[in-house]
């Protein structure tokens, strides 16, 4: 696994936003866990409190928007289990 991997929410030549697949795992989690937390926040606010009224281009550039932290969210979890999947084989 490389040092420091581009997410994967924003593919350009160039990446600017890197994950380093070296950090320690407390800290790639804490990570992924506020990133999921903050969209899933959201989301349950939007699903008990203010509904969209069936307005479409608001329901599509919220998904768009919820889908960056996930899609992070993901990939430091993606990069914290390759790094305890290898800890297994090595013992």
């Amino acid at each position: 696994m490389v040092r420091y991997m581009p997410i994967t929410g924003l593919d350009c030549t160039i990446p600017a936003l890197l994950i380093d697949t070296e950090a320690p795992l407390d800290v790639l989690h804490e990570n992924a866990a506020y990133r999921i937390r903050c969209a899933t926040q959201l989301l349950e606010q939007l699903a008990t409190d203010h509904p969209l009224q069936g307005n479409a281009m608001t329901v599509n550039e919220l998904a768009q928007l919820l889908v960056i932290p996930l899609r992070d969210g993901c990939d430091l979890l993606d990069i914290i289990g390759r790094r305890l999947q290898a800890e297994a084989l090595s013992t």
